[in-house]
């Protein structure tokens, strides 16, 4: 037992401290700490063992459920034919290249076999690219390319695994059976997606209290997952069919208090399993290492070079092939309306390098059984178990680790002029808004304070109005990506400064005995919230460090 927080409380410092490395470089977390796995490992003392059904069923449904709550459902509703180009189409037909190529070049192999090990490496987990996208400031449609082709490809994998699994098994093959089979697993995750994303929505009509709120949220995940495969659906697409919807309903049904804690709370989860995963990742190397022993070495460099080789090339080979068709299957949707774009090169080049595999891989592959139906070793297991780890180093590790130079050295990022002119032109709309309906509550204002009151609040809403309105113009009138911004980052850190002083003096009060503890946390929790307004990013006080 006390090994064991040992080696939690350990893991936890390591994520903090490589964290904060990679919030001073270009260098993904995910990348860093699957190094750090791979060194612990090759170290005396105990390691941790990757137990697909505990990775399956405790660390993913919330990983997805997060990422889904993050997401857009309307951006991927928009992009939902490139989308299942990527997440269905590409991923079936990784899995057979990677099974006839590893028949045929592999002495010994069956397409069977070959099949298992494509449906493993097929998905990915853009978990690194993602982490740098949002820090280079990629342009939104290729992020919720990547986002909704890594929260979709989980399911089309592994319902492609359990059919190869049972053909290698001998448990019996007919593509009719398979067919049905994956379109009963889809059409099942959907319909239990929906109808927990709807229940949710149902516990939301009596659920005040923000504590319960969060409790149910964590909860949601699971139990979504549970119920599919009860059913014997996708849990998978249940879970993330679910979370799109809830994060969709979020604005509209979830209190302001509620919806912050919410956000702080899954932050925190996702980002210890997270870190918890891609250092597992790393401590598998002496497991799988151990066997190899029954094979050749020229087996084993054309094994992993055959399926690294199909993994990395399928994909842009694909994304190149989607854009030839007369009526582009892969094609990618403006934002503000229906217009179908195709991909240019530079985008084509980024989504191919955005390819990044991970921890659903390894738990696919450590999920194969032992043994088959007529109590054989199931074929090439460990060879397979290899190349699969083989595979998701190099994806993450040369791709993660070098996703951001490549992302800079295209110049493909989003236009920081038109998201500023998008969120100012909302704002403006919200203020009117608002003035709206205190022009309303004035019609049925009946005595001196309600006036006073409505007055007062009026002013400060025309007052944001009009500076939005100004810094509205000034972007309106900008060219050449210029960011007329200058003065209002300079109010914003003068805003900082001062909210520092308030935190200070607020504190002094406390300790001298002034301030009790319990309104110290009231006035914080104020503060804090209006600093929480202020532009993302803006310097703080010289004179202050926190």
């Amino acid at each position: 037992m006390q090994t064991g927080l040992g080696l939690l409380l350990v893991a936890v410092a390591v994520i903090v401290v490589v964290n904060w490395v990679s919030d001073r470089t270009d260098l993904p977390s995910a990348a860093l700490l699957t190094l750090v796995g791979i060194v612990y490992a090759l170290l005396p003392g105990p390691n941790i063992g990757l137990d697909p059904d505990v990775v399956m069923t405790g660390i993913l449904p919330p990983l997805l459920y997060h990422a889904a709550l993050e997401s857009s459902l309307v951006g991927i509703r928009r992009n939902l034919r490139t989308i299942v180009s990527l997440s269905v189409v590409l991923v079936l037909v990784t899995a057979a290249s990677v099974g006839v190529a590893f028949a045929l070049l592999v002495g010994g192999a069956t397409v069977a076999a070959g099949m298992v090990l494509g449906a493993a490496v097929a998905p990915t987990d853009p978990v690194a690219a993602l982490a740098v996208a949002r820090k280079v400031g990629l342009p939104l449609g290729i992020v919720t390319l990547i986002e909704g082709e890594g929260l979709l490809n989980d399911a089309t994998a592994l319902t492609t695994l359990s059919v190869a699994v049972a053909a290698a098994t001998g448990a019996g093959f007919s593509l009719p059976s398979a067919i049905g089979r994956f379109v009963l697993a889809a059409v099942g995750g959907l319909l239990v997606g929906l109808a927990l994303a709807y229940c949710r929505r149902a516990l939301r009509a009596w659920t005040h209290d923000v504590l319960t709120a969060n409790a149910i949220s964590l909860a949601t995940p699971f139990v979504t997952y549970l119920a599919a495969e009860k059913v014997h659906a996708s849990g998978v697409l249940a879970v993330v069919v679910c979370g799109l919807i809830v994060g969709h309903d979020s604005p509209r049904t979830e209190t302001g208090a509620t919806r912050l804690q919410t956000r702080a709370v899954w932050r925190l989860v996702n980002f210890l399993l997270e870190g918890l995963v891609f250092l597992l990742i790393g401590q598998q190397l002496p497991t799988i290492l151990d066997g190899l022993r029954g094979y050749s070495t020229s087996t084993i460099i054309v094994s992993v070079s055959v399926t690294v080789a199909v993994v990395l090339l399928l994909r842009p080979l694909w994304l190149l092939l989607t854009q030839t068709l007369p009526r582009p299957l892969h094609t990618r949707l403006g934002n503000a309306d229906s217009r179908t774009e195709k991909l240019t090169g530079r985008e084509i080049f980024v989504l191919s390098w955005a390819g990044t595999r991970g921890v659903v891989s390894l738990a696919a592959i450590f999920a194969v059984p032992f043994v088959t139906q007529r109590g054989t070793a199931f074929p090439d297991r460990n060879l397979l178990l290899f190349c699969t780890f083989v595979v998701v180093l190099v994806t993450l590790i040369g791709q993660g680790s070098t996703f951001g130079r490549v992302v800079r050295a295209l110049g493909l990022h989003a236009d920081a002029v038109d998201e500023l002119r998008l969120r100012h032109r909302a704002r403006t709309a919200a203020i009117q808004a608002a003035l709206d309906r205190l022009d309303e509550l004035d019609q049925q204002g009946e005595d001196e304070l309600d006036a006073r009151a409505l007055q007062s609040v009026r002013e400060q809403l025309s007052a944001r109005l009009e500076r939005y309105q100004r810094q509205l113009d000034l972007l309106e009138s900008s060219d050449l990506g210029d960011l007329p911004l200058s003065g209002y980052e300079a109010a914003a850190a003068i805003r900082r400064a001062a909210i520092d002083a308030e935190r200070d003096e607020l504190v002094r009060w406390r300790d001298a005995g002034m301030l009790p503890d319990k309104s110290l946390r009231v006035l914080q929790r104020e503060l804090d919230h209006e600093e929480g307004m202020l532009p993302i990013g803006t310097p703080r006080s010289r004179g202050r460090s926190r």
